[in-house]
């Protein structure tokens, strides 16, 4: 058959697979699909190096659908190459237990790369993969030994483009010089509420020039042959990412293709026979494969066992070469941490006559865990010195120095976030990402992506309450730790001292399930005396007593998080004083202790006890939880204010006094039943 019929065949396959899957659903988006069918078709035809038979092959292409919304495109390309993705199941997409979402999400589907569909942080998630082949590259490749040699390809919308991640994103790849990214833009012109011309006018590529990307195009995306051509050029340039600026026509084929009527619904049954007779395709059978168009696309298969079968060889090669560095990339890539990772930990001492930020003892953990973890890798929004995040002496990640173990994002919060999403998919490393708690807003949609997508990312957010002092209320959050305790698969942790920051840190690199934020005060606390307390070892459950008065059953206790652990103590033994039995608990995760089994929960925080008290420097919502209806919770219902923190806590009332009173507030309601028990926020053990 003809080259250039059989192209067109495959490339109308890809439209119709898409556009009836649409029509059985009742819902979805046949435009993109239809209209960005043969430049992703060229792509993954002449030049994606991957393996359908082993979609985690580590030296594979990249390839993210960041337009998520054109999912049936990526499912119909997954299928006719041969991945685990059958027919059956583009039948049944958008319903429930199928493996073809509404949208992309990785690890439900075999091949898909990362959760798309808010748009710009697939584009800027590539980003992060791309970064993280060059530097992983640059580690363990060795001359005549390359094992780590691959390029990372995104399809992106104007809707991609008109997000400020991608542009934070963009910006930073160009100024890596990530010369083995390459973006194809579908530069369709149309977008929900219609033209783009409406809102969006710019000239794409004289601003991804200015950024230091190559710009290819206009061409025709329409022309499988020219964005082929482009392909090539792009892949020719190793000093600069590369934006393939491809015009398309959304809904190609349909009546009312070129038009906002055809990106978000069905093309309805009229329209879609006249688009299959306007190409010339039969109206019948739907989800038609044609036999020619099967054979040649289930030609990737036996393209990518040999792909594979040739990296394997120099894997060989190169683990009889550097055995050492072969062990270490083995481990990095199936995610382990090295043998005796944690001695570090044990050997960090916290002097009880010098009060310590918490922020302050992380950065000394980080330190003690930069060498013997050699995968961790990040950085801050322009925030090093101030999170103590700056890795001493290990460079800083540049095109000049792409090994560097400090990432300079700049300014820019949220693509900060996006970008260690991509990181940690690449696999390789443990990425981490700091600013101040404030403005994890900034950032909230990656790091949402990130818990749902499972990711091992470690978010530094320090400068965490009205502690912080003079600087106001802009810089005082307040309601964010509900807000982020709020999200599924985030484990917050907020420790109250260098001991239990150093178990925080210790429990957020064995979280391989998700994501953890570690919540860091800038004010000095005093260092708990682990002599007298309980150790801090306490903190791998989520909370633990920390101190009692007596042997006997608590009539009250008082529970602390971060930096009012030292007030809830303060109040206890206050408390204790006056001839009360007290219990003192520390509970910097509420996410860790809920995991818990309902017995270790119930022995922390006896059901019968039904005086307690919570102390911390938030919103009070949430802690209802945990101190049951009978409670109270001493916090704060309104922002905070500029002065020192030292008056804000006497004004604002976070206080040991204020515990103190509340607590003989409640005792003076004797008559209350007892408090509700921890129950689990999710499920039961």
């Amino acid at each position: 058959m003809d080259p250039s019929i059989l192209d067109r065949r495959c490339i109308d396959t890809l439209r119709f697979l898409a556009a009836d899957a649409v029509e059985r659903a009742g819902s979805g988006h046949p435009g993109t699909p239809m209209g960005a069918a043969a430049a992703a078709y060229a792509l993954w035809d002449r030049f994606l190096k991957h393996n359908p038979a082993n979609p985690a092959w580590p030296d594979r292409d990249r390839f993210v659908l960041s337009a998520g919304h054109a999912c049936l495109l990526l499912y119909g390309l997954l299928h006719l190459t041969g991945y685990n993705l059958s027919l059956d199941e583009l039948r049944r997409f958008r319903q429930w237990e199928s493996r073809t979402p509404g949208h992309p999400e990785h690890g439900l589907t075999p091949g898909v790369e990362a959760t798309t569909g808010p748009l710009g942080q697939g584009f800027s998630m590539a980003v992060g993969m791309a970064l993280t082949e060059r530097w992983l590259a640059a580690r363990f490749n060795r001359s005549g030994h390359e094992v780590i040699d691959h390029w990372t390809y995104v399809l992106a919308s104007d809707g991609d483009l008109q997000e400020g991640v991608s542009s934070e994103a963009a910006s930073l790849a160009g100024t890596w010089g990530l010369g083995k990214l390459v973006c194809l833009y579908d530069a369709n012109r149309i977008q929900i509420e219609g033209s783009t011309d409406l809102a969006f006018r710019e000239d794409v590529g004289g601003r991804f020039r200015a950024y230091g990307w190559q710009v290819l195009g206009p061409v025709d995306g329409l022309d499988p042959d020219a964005v082929a051509a482009a392909l090539g050029v792009a892949r020719g340039d190793r000093e600069r990412p590369s934006l393939i600026v491809s015009r398309t026509i959304i809904g190609y084929g349909s009546p009312e293709q070129g038009t906002a009527k055809v990106h978000g619904e069905p093309l309805g049954r009229k329209n879609l026979l006249a688009a299959k007779e306007a190409l010339g395709w039969p109206a019948e059978p739907t989800f038609r494969v044609p036999d020619e168009v099967r054979a040649h696309m289930a030609g990737a298969v036996s393209r990518g066992a040999a792909a594979e079968a040739e990296w394997q060889a120099r894997w060989a090669s190169y683990t009889r070469a550097h055995p050492e560095l072969a062990a270490e990339l083995r481990g990095r890539l199936a995610g382990e941490l090295p043998e005796a990772w944690e001695e570090p930990l044990r050997r960090l001492s916290w002097p009880a006559d010098a009060p310590l930020a918490t922020r302050d003892a992380s950065g000394a953990v980080l330190q003690a865990l930069a060498a013997a973890v050699p995968g961790l890798v990040g950085g801050a929004a322009d925030l090093a010195p101030s999170t103590k995040t700056m890795l001493a002496g290990l460079g800083d990640v540049s095109r000049e120095h792409p090994d560097g173990r400090n990432v300079h994002f700049g300014v820019r919060e949220h693509a900060l976030a996006a970008i260690v999403n991509g990181m940690a998919l690449h696999g390789g490393c443990i990425p981490y990402g700091a600013t101040f708690l404030t403005f994890s807003d900034y950032l909230r949609p990656a790091l949402r992506l990130a818990a749902l997508m499972g990711l091992r990312v470690v978010y530094v957010f320090t400068h965490d309450s009205i502690g912080m002092g003079e600087d106001g209320p802009t810089h005082q959050p307040v309601e964010h730790l509900l807000s982020l305790r709020a999200v599924p698969n985030l484990t917050v942790i907020r420790p109250a001292d260098g001991a239990e920051t150093a178990e925080a840190w210790r429990a957020a690199l064995l979280n391989t399930g998700g994501p953890t934020a570690l919540v860091l005060s800038r004010q000095k606390l005093p260092v708990l005396d682990r002599r007298v307390l309980a150790p801090a070892d306490g903190l791998r459950r989520g909370g633990y007593c920390l101190w009692e008065s007596g042997a006997g059953p608590p009539e009250v206790i008082v529970i602390g998080t971060g930096s009012e652990v030292h007030l809830a103590l303060a109040a206890g033994r206050q408390l204790a004083a006056r001839g009360l039995s007290v219990r003192v608990v520390s509970l910097p995760s509420w996410e860790l202790f809920d995991r818990e089994p309902r017995k270790y929960r119930e022995s922390i925080l006896p059901p019968e006890v039904r005086v307690r008290v919570a102390v911390e420097a938030g919103t009070r919502l949430g802690w209802e939880h945990y101190v049951g209806l009978d409670g109270a919770v001493v916090g704060l219902d309104r922002f905070g204010a500029s002065a020192p923190a030292e008056v804000l806590a006497e004004k604002l009332g976070i206080t040991a006094v204020a515990v103190v009173e509340t607590a003989e507030e409640l005792l003076g309601r004797r008559g209350a039943g007892p408090a509700a028990g921890p129950e689990p926020k999710t499920g039961e053990r």
